[in-house]
C-alpha cells in the first residue's frame, strides 16, 4: 500500500494528503503526517499556483469516482499481485455506490486500491460495491490513529537500535577472540623459539667443553711423548736401562692398599710420579674410561676429559668418589691436583 492510500485509509482528505506529500517531496509517511498534523486548518494552496504542489501527483481513485475495467486493470499491475473481484451494483437500482465491501470477511474500504492491497494480504478475491458510505474519522480518532502510527514507527526503529547493538557487540566479541588467538598464537611460538634457543645453547657448552678436553688431552699425551723420548735418550746416552714409568706403575687399582702396594713395588713414592693412571667408572653403564694424566692435572681437568668422552656428563655437575676409603669429592677440591688429592700413581674413581 501506498503512502497516499495509508493517510486516505485514516480520514484525511485527498487534497490534504495530496498537498502534505507535494510538500515533503514524497520522503515518506512520517513527514506527511507531520506536515498534516502542523498544517491542520490552514487553506491548502492551489498546485497551479508553483508552491508546495506538484502536478505530477496523480490521484488515486476515490469512492466518489468510477471505476472502470481499465482502471481496475491498471490497479492490478501496480499492485502486482492479487487483485479485487468487484461486483458492480446493479445498474437497474439508479444507486450510487459509495464503498467496497469484501464479501468474505465483510470489510468496508473507501476505494478499489485498498480493496485490492486487502485482497493481496489476506488472500479475499469476493468483493462488491456497497452503498454504505465510510465515515471520516473524528479528530480525536484521526489522532490516535497518528499515535499508533508513531508508537508503531518508534517500537521498529527501537527493534532496529537493538538489532544492531547486538551485532555490534558480537562483532567486537570475535575482533575480542581473534586477537586473543592471536597473541595466544605469539606467546607460543615466542616460548618455541626460547626453548630451541637454550637447548642450541647447551649443545654448543657441550660441543666447546668436549673439544676443549680433547686439545688438552691431546695437548698432554704430546707432552707425555716429549718428556718419554726426552727420559729415553737421557738413559742411552748415559748407558742406563730405561723403565716405562707406565710398566712400573703395575695394573690400576682401586684401592689405597693397592696403591701402596704399587709403589712398594717401585721402590719410588707415590708423590714423585710424573703421571697417574686412571680408571672412571660411569654411573651410567658401559665399558670405564681409562687414561693417563700428569700428577699435576686437576680433579677439574678430569671433569672436562669426562665430559669430552661422553655428553651424559657437564663438567660443572659431574661428582667423582672413591670406593676404598669411601670418599665423595667436593667442588672445592676440583681445584687440587691428583698428587695433592693422593691419587697417584693410580686410582679408580666412581663417575656420576
Amino acid at each position: 500500500m501506498s503512502d497516499r492510500d495509508t493517510l486516505l485509509s485514516f480520514g484525511f482528505a485527498e487534497d490534504r494528503v495530496d498537498w502534505a506529500l507535494r510538500a515533503t517531496n514524497h520522503r515518506g509517511l512520517q513527514p506527511a503526517l507531520d506536515h498534516i498534523v502542523e498544517n491542520e486548518g490552514k487553506p491548502i494552496p492551489d498546485p497551479s499556483s508553483g508552491g508546495n504542489g506538484s502536478s505530477g501527483v496523480a490521484a488515486a481513485p476515490g469512492n466518489d469516482e468510477d471505476v472502470d475495467m481499465d482502471d481496475e486493470e491498471a490497479l492490478r499491475a501496480a499492485m502486482g499481485k492479487a487483485s479485487a473481484n468487484i461486483k458492480p451494483v446493479a445498474e437497474d437500482t439508479g444507486v450510487e455506490a459509495k464503498s467496497i465491501k469484501c464479501s468474505e470477511c465483510g470489510k468496508i474500504f473507501k476505494n478499489t486500491a485498498l480493496a485490492n492491497y486487502h485482497a493481496e494480504k489476506s488472500g479475499h478475491d469476493q468483493f462488491e460495491e456497497s452503498t454504505e458510505e465510510i465515515k471520516p474519522l473524528t479528530e480525536e480518532e484521526k489522532k490516535a490513529k497518528l499515535e499508533e502510527l508513531r508508537a508503531k514507527m518508534q517500537e521498529k526503529r527501537a527493534k532496529k537500535s537493538v538489532i544492531e547493538t547486538q551485532e555490534q557487540k558480537a562483532n567486537e566479541a570475535l575482533r575480542r577472540k581473534a586477537g586473543q588467538d592471536l597473541t595466544i598464537t605469539k606467546e607460543a611460538m615466542k616460548l618455541k623459539e626460547a626453548e630451541k634457543e637454550a637447548a642450541l645453547r647447551k649443545k654448543e657448552k657441550l660441543d666447546d667443553a668436549k673439544a676443549k678436553a680433547a686439545i688438552k688431552a691431546q695437548i698432554e699425551a704430546d707432552k707425555r711423548e716429549r718428556a718419554a723420548k726426552a727420559a729415553r735418550e737421557k738413559a742411552l746416552r748415559e748407558g742406563k736401562t730405561y723403565a716405562d714409568p707406565s710398566v712400573a706403575a703395575g695394573p690400576v687399582a682401586g684401592t689405597s692398599a693397592a696403591q701402596a702396594a704399587s709403589t712398594a713395588a717401585s721402590g719410588i713414592k707415590g708423590s714423585d710420579y710424573k703421571e697417574t693412571r686412571l680408571q672412571i667408572r660411569l654411573a651410567s653403564g658401559g665399558p670405564p674410561l681409562t687414561t693417563s694424566l700428569p700428577s699435576e692435572s686437576t680433579l677439574m681437568d678430569v671433569a672436562e676429559y669426562v665430559a669430552a668422552q661422553s655428553l651424559q656428563y657437564d663438567v660443572s655437575t659431574v661428582t667423582f668418589a672413591t670406593t676404598f676409603p669411601r670418599k665423595t669429592f667436593t667442588r672445592q677440591e676440583f681445584s687440587k691436583t691428583l698428587k695433592e688429592l693422593g691419587l697417584t700413581p693410580s686410582a679408580v674413581l666412581m663417575a656420576s
